[in-house]
């Protein structure tokens, strides 16, 4: 069922968008069969000189006017197609009152183009324009925002497309760039701030009474109590989804709010190329498209083996592109649900642009398990034993493998490497670990390299069993009846056979301290930590710990982080997600020179969870 445009339920509180971006009615057919149209003038530059300016610009996106950091004025700022091959120019003009800059995400080049203040320039002064020159290297799906301070969230990021040299192995007529965006009328400042006073501040969905007195009846009191009493315990609760959410932010597609409800259009049998790029500051999105499956033909920019899904969780930094075909003339709804189920952002792919999409049916609530508190329930499973009724059984020994055993306060990375690779043993289930670890890095003992490490305020929480959970697509997705999209879906089109074995192998645990908002790596907060020392050359693995129960995208600036996703099997990613309460490894080919960074990419966790990296 569809509705026309002037049936479309306009909330009260949207009035329109002064400056909002008028790309949802643009293509960028590069390889696509059909004539694109004349584009509107700013939505999208290409060629090899670009001019960018930063600026303040007027809007008004929920009824609040409000001032917004845009770049040409536009809120998504301009798409810029690149070819692959050409020497770049872009000359950035800051116009803000404070310092800028403009990163290119994802994009390998050399360090002091890559636009990270303090790491690898100085910085855009109010009134200065900065130059950025280098080669494109790739091709691809990618975006660009800024690094300096909140600007990213008030809105300066844009998306970029590179042109292959070689046509991209699959065919397409249309072609979209679908950027997911959170706008919220609050100054960051005082967004950050709130946070600090009360990480759980902006949680509108926590427990309530009536939930415990649900759980009573369900399971009994005393179930229910300690079940309570483990999730305070770790001061989380098992609805700790999102930092932020619907309270203040307002989901977009392409810059459009829910009610403007973007279009892109189709012809009855067109296959269309959607480039998803999830350029929001601190939301992950579960997209889909009712009524058509999606094929999924890249991740992060780089070609994958297709992968035919009807859903897809996509966090932030990252992007996926995806081919549909639909065969009805009819409006389909391009659906984006943030992950704590608080809004969403909606676009319609429709046959016309008078029709748009009906809006789907939000999914329910999800609710965190001892999974994503990083219990290994395959083994708690043993024997038909229920999950919620093993808490309650063995009610001390969560708790205690969580944090008072032995085992939860040893320093991994100060052990003797071999008996630190037993210690992990020990940690994992044996057959996951099996599965997921590629056979090249089996084939002999890589070396742990120790890495400082603290207990303290810093890491309150720490996962007991951290699992490989390749397979496992997050909460609120599992057994939801769609097939979603899986890390261990993931495989690259490149070889691997001539990559390196790694040399050495270090484990970064992602910590953090939920009640006072603090977030670090091996329990240091980035003011504090040294920085990391990567070998020029060498063929590292890294291993991702998860300590804490909120997912963080792991961004890493310069160079690709190839995801362990398989036996034998490697997805090349610029950002990884690490899952709550689980471990991840990739594998990082050291060839670039320089310092660098690396950090989570939520925009409130980043001033801890960063660290620079020096690359000699």
């Amino acid at each position: 069922m569809s509705t026309t445009k002037n049936q479309i339920s306009r909330r009260v509180f949207v009035k329109g968008l002064a400056v909002a971006s008028v790309l949802a009615s643009t293509r960028i057919n590069l390889n696509a069969k059909e004539v694109q149209k004349e584009f509107e003038k700013g939505d999208i530059l290409s060629g090899k000189v670009f001019n960018l300016s930063i600026g303040y610009s007027a809007v008004d996106i929920t009824g609040t006017p409000t001032i917004a950091t845009t770049i040409n004025g536009k809120l998504h700022a301009p798409t810029l197609i690149w070819k692959e091959g050409d020497d770049i120019t872009i000359n950035v003009t800051n116009n803000l009152r404070e310092d800028s800059s403009i990163h290119w995400h994802g994009i390998i080049i050399p360090t002091d183009m890559d636009g990270v203040p303090g790491i690898s320039f100085e910085g855009i002064k109010p009134g200065e324009t900065f130059t950025y020159k280098f080669t494109v290297k790739q091709s691809g799906t990618y975006w660009y925002h800024s690094h300096s301070g909140f600007q990213e969230q008030t809105g300066v990021h844009g998306s970029i497309i590179i042109e292959p040299k070689v046509k991209d192995p699959y065919d397409y007529d249309v072609d979209y760039v679908v950027a997911l965006s959170d706008w919220s009328d609050e100054n960051p400042k005082s967004i950050y701030r709130k946070l600090k006073v009360a990480g759980n501040y902006y949680n509108i969905k926590q427990r309530t009474i009536g939930d415990f007195i649900d759980e009573i009846k369900k399971d009994g009191f005393i179930n229910a109590f300690n079940k309570r009493k483990m999730w305070n315990e770790m001061d989380m609760g098992d609805r700790d989804l999102s930092d932020v959410t619907g309270y203040t932010y307002t989901y977009l597609m392409n810059g459009d709010n829910p009610a403007t409800n973007w279009k892109a259009l189709f012809k009855r049998g067109q296959k269309v190329r959607l480039r998803f790029i999830n350029s929001s500051a601190m939301t992950f999105f579960d997209v889909r498209i009712p009524g058509l499956k999606m094929r999924v033909v890249a991740a992060d920019g780089n070609n994958i083996h297709p992968v035919d899904i009807e859903e897809f969780r996509i966090g932030v930094a990252e992007t996926y592109d995806v081919i549909v075909e639909p065969l009805e003339n009819k409006a389909y709804a391009i659906f984006a649900q943030s992950l704590d189920r608080t809004g969403y952002a909606i676009g319609s792919l429709t046959y016309d642009e008078n029709i748009a999409a009906s809006i789907p049916k939000m999914d329910p609530l999800p609710i965190l398990s001892m999974t994503d508190m990083g219990m290994d329930m395959s083994k708690m499973n043993m024997g038909g034993m229920k999950m919620d009724n093993m808490a309650v059984k063995n009610d001390k020994k969560p708790m205690d493998m969580n944090k008072k055993t032995p085992m939860a306060n040893m320093k991994m990375d100060n052990m003797p490497t071999e008996n630190k690779k037993k210690s992990m043993n020990m940690d994992m289930n044996k057959k996951s670990f099996m599965t997921n670890m590629s056979s090249s890095s089996m084939d002999k003992t890589i070396p742990i390299t120790p890495l400082e490490h603290a207990d303290g305020p810093q890491s309150t929480m720490k996962a007991a069993n951290p699992q490989y959970r390749l397979d496992d697509p997050g909460v609120g997705l599992r057994n939801n009846g769609r097939e979603v999209l899986r890390y261990s879906n993931l495989k690259s089109l490149r070889s691997t056979m001539h990559d390196k074995q790694p040399d050495r192998e270090i484990i970064l645990h992602l910590t953090g301290n939920m009640e006072r908002y603090m977030w670090s790596i091996n329990g240091i907060a980035y003011p504090d930590a040294k920085p990391l020392k990567f070998h020029y050359g060498e063929r590292l693995r890294i291993t991702y710990i998860n300590d804490t129960m909120m997912n963080h995208p792991m961004h890493l600036h310069g160079m690709w982080q190839d995801v362990e996703s398989g036996a034998n099997q490697f997805v090349r990613k610029h950002t990884v997600i690490v899952q709550p309460g689980s471990k991840i490894s990739v594998q990082v080919t050291v060839d670039a020179m320089g310092s660098w960074a690396y950090h989570c990419h939520l925009l409130y966790h980043m001033a801890g969870m960063f660290r620079k990296v020096v690359v000699a």
